[in-house]
């Protein structure tokens, strides 16, 4: 902007977690002041207080769960008002961790060091029958909200590998900043939550990280731009202003010639408060399960390549499909409708497809149907998807919604498995 000029202010929350990282880059960067906005980052210790903040005018943009604005827009949440997701923030970035003790009796029940989510989840279901033979309580695990990507890739973790998530373990909501306390206090047992809060059990002592989001469902979604819908109608041009810049930024937080000072930003008072050799692993994808060396975690974390800041609406509807199967909603045409009108890659080909950036040809796609990277059609430029599989060999399509909910396990509609499988 010229001198003179004034900026247009932008009130948006979010929570100390890696995957804020865009919206942190855009603020300290100067990508939001390129578009003429004063971005203002509000951090937040929960996500219902982001929840129930941008439902009443508090924020005008959020860091949001991305099925969060679905929930809103289906009526389940509190002060629910109808929302969209314009942009992903993101794909991957969570984890699975334990307690030492738990880990001890997963490693002992054949549960191997690598992440492995099909073999560590048998073990977990052997200890599981054993604390369950022997009249030991069942054992609780975290998740950040009910509305989350946690909660859903958890569940259909323990689904897949014959564990009922609402039988076999108790799940209760601790927020992201807690949960690494919360397990060394012994008052659960394991959690699913973003970075560095993973890392962050297992530097104190208190955890070991046993699979990832990425390896159970690789590239995705995690984390959205959450706005309420009549303010998106009201506001498009500072919608667009604000995705141009965010995208600039998601460019520059994916290089990796970037990442120190990426972790020094996050690292500040304001934004996550903690030591950089807490927030590299995930920015790096080089992440220590536990005492052993860091591995690689192939596509642990990705801010802007894979397509990873477009609005899939697969993606929307395969959290739909998860709210359905563990009875938080019912399958309706109108439910359906809503879920699938929450996530709007109009507004991200409007706002971005005038710069140059590379738009997938279609706005759904099969998901799990990648099993390699490959480059696929766009409207400008160079674009790789994939793999995207899920662990278990599953696919989603979404032309075929109903049918895929009925035939997964568990859940209120879904197959029971035979006690040997």
């Amino acid at each position: 902007m010229s001198a003179g000029e004034t900026f247009t202010p932008l009130r948006a929350g979010f929570l100390p977690l890696l995957d804020a990282a865009i919206l942190v880059a855009a603020a300290e960067k100067g990508f939001a002041e390129e578009q003429g906005l004063k971005l203002e980052l509000v951090r937040e210790t929960s996500w219902a207080n982001i929840r129930d903040r941008i439902a009443i005018g508090h924020f005008d943009v959020a860091h949001m769960l991305a099925p969060m604005p679905i929930a809103a827009s289906l009526g389940l949440t509190s002060l629910a008002v109808p929302m969209v997701a314009p942009m992903a923030l993101g794909l991957g970035g969570n984890a699975v961790t334990v307690s030492t003790a738990l880990w001890q009796a997963l490693a002992d029940a054949g549960a191997p060091s690598d992440g492995d989510p099909a073999r560590v989840g048998a073990a977990l279901r052997a200890v599981i029958a054993a604390r369950k033979a022997a009249g030991q309580p069942r054992l609780t695990l975290a998740i950040v909200h009910p509305f989350s990507g946690h909660n859903y890739e958890l569940r259909y973790w323990l689904a897949a590998c014959g564990i009922d998530p609402e039988r076999d373990v108790a799940l209760t909501v601790v927020p992201p900043p807690f949960m690494a306390d919360a397990l060394a206090a012994g008052r659960i047992d394991g959690y699913c939550v973003g970075e560095p809060w993973n890392t962050a059990a297992v530097n104190s002592g208190a955890g070991r990280i046993v699979t990832t989001k990425a390896a159970i469902w690789r590239s995705s979604p995690e984390k959205v731009v959450g706005m309420r819908a009549d303010w998106a109608e009201a506001n498009r041009d500072k919608v667009d202003r604000l995705l141009a810049a965010l995208y600039r930024a998601s460019l520059w937080c994916d290089d990796a010639a970037n990442r120190t000072e990426l972790a020094q930003l996050l690292s500040g008072p304001s934004y996550l408060d903690r030591p950089i050799d807490l927030l590299l692993p995930g920015l790096s994808n080089r992440i220590a399960l536990g005492a052993a060396a860091p591995q690689t975690v192939r596509d642990f974390l990705a801010f802007a390549r894979k397509a990873a800041t477009f609005p899939w609406i697969s993606h929307a509807l395969w959290f739909f499909t998860q709210m359905v199967r563990w009875g938080q909603v019912p399958l309706s045409p109108e439910a359906l409708e809503a879920a699938r009108r929450t996530y709007r890659p109009d507004i991200y080909r409007a706002a971005l497809g005038s710069l140059g950036v590379a738009l997938p040809g279609g706005s759904s796609k099969v998901e799990g149907a990648l099993l390699r990277e490959i480059p696929v059609a766009s409207s400008s430029g160079p674009l790789r998807l994939g793999p995207d599989g899920f662990f278990d060999g599953r696919a989603f399509d979404p032309d075929e919604l109903e049918a895929y909910v009925d035939r997964l396990p568990f859940g209120i509609n879904g197959q029971q498995p035979a006690p040997d499988d």
